[in-house]
């Protein structure tokens, strides 16, 4: 095979999507970490608001996490005093977690580090534009069956 039928790194879709997603997620990441979590923190902070007082096993299973790893994250956000434990008194296995008024102050200063690094990388496309890669994207998404949040 002669090198010039290989076909270079730049003719994959999956290159120009990684260069892509490489630094849109470098660049957020550094936005939220100035604020001292992590985006895996951030993705657990974000669930909690919407559905405050839920189980690991649920936020684990949302994010195609395992219960360890949600565990080892709930544990620090309980460290930063963003999380708060609630054991039920009948069965002492059962634990729900819930923002704590730290934790539900700093959701929305970090959705707004989100959209404002959306804004820094997709200003150039207009709306319909925007609005194409997303579909495209969740095509993609639902064709392969991908469930798996990204938090890194």
């Amino acid at each position: 095979m002669s090198k010039s039928s290989i076909s270079n790194l730049e003719d994959h879709l999956g290159y120009w999507l990684r260069l892509v997603s490489n630094h849109v997620s470098h660049a957020f990441k550094a936005k939220v970490e100035s604020h001292g979590v992590t985006v895996a923190e951030w993705v657990v902070l974000r669930i909690l608001f919407t559905t405050d007082d839920i189980n690991p096993s649920q936020i684990a299973e949302q994010l195609g996490m395992t219960r360890g790893a949600i565990s080892k994250l709930v544990d620090r956000l309980v460290e930063k005093k963003l999380v708060q434990i609630r054991v039920e008194k009948a069965d002492r296995r059962f634990q729900s977690i819930f923002l704590t008024p730290a934790g539900r102050a700093m959701v929305p200063k970090l959705a707004a580090l989100a959209d404002e690094n959306d804004e820094e990388f997709f200003s150039s496309l207009n709306d319909k534009q925007r609005s194409q890669l997303a579909s495209l994207l969740k095509q993609i998404v639902a064709e392969r069956g991908l469930k798996e949040t990204p938090t890194t």
